[in-house]
């Protein structure tokens, strides 16, 4: 890579994306981090922690599945930037307000609220950088935003420890509204600007299901990310209740479960990045990692050490399975054309985060049936075997001309 490519991956709408990746996965995975003090502090008895915590995260997520869609047509037919600027406005105030939560009711309403906010903020981010980038430095982009971002859930669990709950969501709303400043240098997708003096129709979301190839597509997109969503929304979030039933000597603390869950992930994501710009293909490698992903759950839900170091190392290592989230948003604002390119790479990032409402259902349906241990078991085999019935729906798409239109 020479010094010109170097240039073009770290340049402005590269670092402010990463930056805006970042602050978002702080204020999403924050509530998985503070969320046995928080209820505590609302008066929530130890026995009704995971039961209330799995409805405020089935509220955050239902937020997602809402502003997936809002943001992703808004981004087709107003421009990338607008969602940018908008989506961390709503989720930073958001934020702030949910240091002031009182009760679970308002608790819910607000993590619903800042669902809604969250969801714009990846899926523009990567549209914008992808279509400013050179195809040969495009994989590299997505993974430098990915990265980046992941790192915020370690900020998190350092803040979450340092401050109360109450700061640790105003300093999350406080860094939103920061960056919206730094928003202002960013400059609009010369593709996306090209479209818009087109007569085609942008942001049209029920254009995705009017082509059956392009449903599949669509379809095969979200479904890859099963095994992503069901290890970080169920396995790692609620990791402390899993350790007794798993014989850990110890306890296990939610935040430092999904910083070392994050670690992983964000070691994965450069990781199969890199190897996916090595080898010319995107669907290649999802594949390994999705088999990666398989053995680190039978690791996890079959330990054969009972310490929390060893929690945590498994926890880094389901990590690294699901270290493909950069390529799975890349893959899906690499299949659609420029009309429909927003609303795809930012509704399926948040369609597969909102299978956590029936993953979560079914997971407390299981576990009532066959204990918690087989309960993972049986979603997280079937979460596998989606995701490679899914894989072979979508198209290879490396190194593909981002400048078409979807076209009936």
């Amino acid at each position: 890579m020479n010094q010109k490519d170097l240039k073009q991956l770290f340049s402005i709408p590269v670092i402010v994306a990463a930056l805006g990746y970042f602050v978002d996965i702080y204020d999403l995975l924050l509530f998985s981090i503070v969320r046995r003090p928080s209820l505590m502090a609302m008066g929530v008895a130890e026995g009704d922690l995971q039961t209330q915590g799995e409805f405020l995260i089935q509220s955050q997520m239902a937020g997602l599945l809402v502003g997936g869609i809002i943001w992703g047509i808004m981004g087709d037919k107003r421009g990338r930037l607008s969602v940018l600027f908008g989506s961390i406005l709503l989720y930073s105030l958001a934020n702030i307000a949910n240091g002031f939560a009182a009760t679970v009711d308002q608790y819910a309403w607000l993590r619903f609220i800042a669902g809604i906010g969250l969801a714009g903020e990846l899926g523009a981010g990567v549209t914008l950088v992808s279509e400013t980038l050179p195809t040969h430095l495009r994989g590299y982009g997505t993974t430098v935003i990915a990265t980046v971002g992941l790192m915020g859930a370690v900020v998190a669990n350092f803040l979450s420890k340092a401050y109360d709950w109450h700061v640790s969501y105003f300093i999350g709303g406080g860094l939103g509204l920061m960056l919206l400043i730094a928003r202002v240098s960013v400059f609009e997708s010369g593709i996306f600007l090209k479209t818009k003096t087109m007569d085609v129709q942008r942001g049209n979301f029920f254009q995705l299901f009017t082509k059956r190839s392009r449903f599949l597509k669509f379809m095969g997109c979200i479904f890859i990310g099963l095994p992503i969503w069901f290890t970080i929304g169920i396995l790692v979030t609620f990791s402390p209740e899993f350790a007794p039933t798993l014989g850990i000597q110890g306890t296990v603390l939610a935040g430092d479960a999904v910083m070392y869950c994050y670690i992983g992930l964000a070691t994965g994501d450069m990781t199969s990045g890199l190897i996916s710009q090595a080898i010319g293909s995107r669907k290649k490698v999802v594949a390994v990692f999705i088999l990666l992903t398989l053995a680190f759950f039978f690791l996890y839900l079959f330990m054969p050490v009972h310490t929390t170091t060893f929690f945590y190392f498994v926890c880094f290592l389901l990590g690294v399975g699901i270290g493909y989230w950069a390529l799975f948003v890349t893959i899906a604002a690499e299949q659609f054309g420029t009309n429909l390119r927003s609303t795809v790479a930012t509704t399926v990032p948040n369609f597969i985060r909102g299978t956590v409402i029936p993953l979560t259902l079914a997971f407390k349906f299981l576990r009532g049936q066959v204990g918690d241990i087989h309960g993972a078991l049986i979603i997280g085999v079937t979460t596998i075997i989606i995701a490679f019935i899914a894989l072979r729906a979508i198209d290879e798409t490396f190194g593909r001309d981002m400048n078409f239109e979807e076209i009936d």
